[in-house]
């Protein structure tokens, strides 16, 4: 059991929620593997000059993967911090400390998120994270309409014809993700990197904002209350983020040829603006499987088809640990100063190479679930982020211990 306003135990932890993150971290994969390789020319982060094979496995993931996976990380983000905020409220904690302990851990992210740039991948997410996590805890107490009207008008900005996409589709890998050495690694990425955290976040608060009001209503750990809202999420989610992919899905495969400048300045912000539906489409998605896993199959039972669901779900209770892992082997393989396999590998083997490094995951974080092991970098934003919650209780919490303490009864 969690200690009272505490992270939620591994053993409480809802099924729906930790399967969508755990599939996240193999969307995320395939989403960022394929910027290292190199080529000729380019187009929406993929080689334009490779083979059929390439072209194909590079329309697919641009279809279903590119812009999707890191919406639904959003999604998925509002809501943990949906159920921090309710932990907190209902150990009877002010909202005043529950902004400082959100604070914390916004401090880590934003930590973890420049080390982790600096030292392995520059596309980091961890610190734009943060910044956008120091910023929401602002919308905590906002009205479900506020809410809903923030999150469209941004999904409306993101959505306008921009110019700014133009030279990120047609160039090929920046400079800071293969780095010569260390030393020009550490010069270029430390001024880049203040940059990518600083606005990064914008495009995360449609998907934080809609998964704060999900998180509320507790929609993805309680499915059966919610069945017709998750199956017509998921259809019309999966359906918008489809067709809006397609403009320039079929270009990266070929079908259609390279797009004049002005066309681009709209496919390109339509691509990412249907992409934050696919991420609640697969959010709702995932979680509709797991609800039909739970009622086919009892916790503890079911063979094989058990144990994959709880390993997969395993890497999403430790989503933090395992995403830091496949920029281990990003770095190992692809930077010049290593393996330097940018020249060698094509976008058909750099996707195989991204299920490769989640199956990994996968196994990691199923050893760790077996042994009852949180992971490490879990364990290190929930000491942090619970650091002073055993000495900051609210009276309801003081209550409770000193009932429990009364009985001799143990939380």
């Amino acid at each position: 059991m969690s200690t009272r306003g505490g992270p939620t135990g591994l053993g409480e932890r809802a099924l729906g929620p930790d399967l969508a993150r755990g599939f996240m971290l193999l969307f995320i994969a395939l989403a960022n593997s394929h910027y290292f390789v190199t080529g000729g020319r380019y187009f929406a982060g993929f080689p334009a000059d490779g083979s059929a094979a390439d072209r194909a496995v590079g329309m697919l993931i641009s279809t279903f993967v590119d812009g999707r996976a890191f919406p639904m990380f959003g999604v998925l983000f509002g809501y943990g911090v949906a159920q921090i905020v309710r932990r907190q409220r209902e150990a009877g904690r002010e909202w005043w400390p529950i902004r400082k302990l959100l604070w914390r851990r916004s401090l880590v992210l934003v930590v973890l998120g420049f080390l982790h740039a600096m030292l392995l991948y520059i596309g980091d997410i961890l610190a734009a994270y943060g910044v956008l996590l120091f910023l929401g805890v602002w919308a905590l107490r906002w009205k479900d309409r506020w809410l809903f009207i923030v999150a469209g008008l941004v999904l409306v900005l993101i959505a306008l014809p921009s110019d700014d996409l133009l030279d990120s589709f047609t160039e090929g890998p920046d400079p800071t993700m293969l780095p010569a050495g260390i030393g020009a690694q550490l010069a270029d990425r430390i001024s880049a990197q203040p940059f990518v955290a600083g606005v990064a976040w914008i495009g995360f608060v449609t998907p934080f904002l809609i998964g704060l009001w999900a998180g509320r209503r507790r929609i993805l750990e309680r499915p059966a209350e919610h069945l017709a809202l998750l199956r017509t999420t998921a259809l019309l989610g999966l359906t918008i983020a489809i067709a809006g992919a397609l403009p320039v899905s079929l270009v990266v495969g070929g079908v259609l040829a390279m797009p004049s400048g002005h066309t681009l300045s709209i496919i390109g912000p339509l691509h990412a603006a249907a992409g934050v539906f696919g991420g609640f489409g697969y959010a709702a998605l995932i979680v509709l499987i797991a609800h039909r896993l739970s009622g086919k199959q009892p916790h503890g039972k079911g063979g094989d088809r058990q144990g994959i669901t709880l390993a997969i779900a395993a890497v999403g209770q430790r989503s933090l640990t395992c995403y830091l892992a496949q920029s281990v082997v990003w770095t190992v393989v692809f930077t010049p100063y290593l393996l330097d396999l940018s020249d060698t590998l094509t976008t058909t083997t750099t996707a195989l190479l991204a299920v490769a490094t989640w199956l990994a995951t996968v196994l990691l974080a199923d050893r760790m679930r077996r042994v009852n092991y949180r992971g490490p970098f879990e364990l290190l934003i929930r000491r942090i982020t619970y650091l002073k919650t055993a000495t900051q209780s609210g009276p309801a919490q003081s209550t409770a211990a000193t009932r429990s303490r009364s009985s001799g009864s143990r939380e």
